[in-house]
């Protein structure tokens, strides 16, 4: 999405009175300009936190690079309600946030750096996030519902992952239930069940995550239009759009109230 269309897009939720308090928006650019704008936008409307991705272009920077303009974004918006959740996600930025640039950036501005989404899909980094900062109040998230019970028991605050627009129902009975007194075997079991959801939609048979989505939504709306991806993503062909159906159908996985 371009930096306009999300920032269109923020004013169109708001308005139609959904509580910006509840939302995180993407601000992470390339361009300081542009994170700035954007970040600033959404603390405006006065949403929970943003969502930040380092800068991406240049892959082989330095961390003193990294904490300059994690630095220069927090002084240039200026704002006192400004909360930061650094987004970690080297699949697709290949640059990364680290231990130590966090630890930075808290000593900094303990105010502003909030926490992280850690969408590396290796739970020994999460692990190692957690158990450096999260008594200290800096809240970490999961990128993928497979490791949402392995965090919440670890002092992690959640997750922030692309099947919860499919999926939600379920991620948020495991993320309110899953201390329940006596009750681990039954949180390891709704585990279980998220991580077969899981499954079907990231597999490399379909082109992409986002795209096996939006064809289940398609299924289940019977609206063939929401199959629709922008390029460079590509759509299901018919063939695939049968075998998610099928998949979906074998572990018995339903959108009741899409409708």
């Amino acid at each position: 999405m371009a930096a306009e269309e999300r920032s269109t897009l923020l004013d169109a939720v708001v308005a139609d009175g959904i509580d910006p308090s509840r939302m995180m928006p993407g601000t992470g650019c390339c361009s300081i300009a542009e994170t700035v704008e954007l970040t600033t936008h959404a603390v405006r409307h006065g949403c929970a936190g943003v969502l930040m991705l380092p800068p991406f272009y240049y892959k082989d920077v330095s961390e003193e690079g990294l904490y300059r303009y994690f630095s220069e974004v927090v002084q240039r918006v200026g704002d006192t309600r400004l909360k930061i959740y650094l987004y970690h996600i080297p699949p697709v930025a290949i640059v990364g946030i680290t231990p130590k640039l966090v630890e930075r950036l808290l000593k900094a501005y303990p105010n502003a750096i909030a926490g992280m989404k850690d969408s590396s899909g290796d739970w020994n980094n999460t692990k190692i996030f957690l158990d450096a900062f999260a008594e200290n109040g800096f809240d970490v998230f999961v990128g993928s519902e497979s490791f949402l019970l392995a965090n919440m028991r670890n002092g992690g605050v959640g997750t922030i992952s692309a099947t919860a627009n499919v999926n939600p129902a379920a991620i948020h009975k495991l993320y309110r239930q899953w201390n329940t007194a006596g009750d681990a075997d039954n949180a390891d079991q709704q585990q279980s069940k998220l991580n077969a959801v899981r499954e079907v939609f990231s597999s490399r048979k379909f082109p992409s995550t986002i795209a096996a989505l939006k064809q289940a939504i398609a299924i289940y709306r019977n609206d063939p239009e929401w199959s629709r991806v922008r390029p460079p993503l590509v759509e299901l062909t018919k063939e695939q759009a049968k075998l998610l159906a099928a998949e979906l159908k074998a572990i018995g996985f339903a959108m009741p109230d899409i409708a």
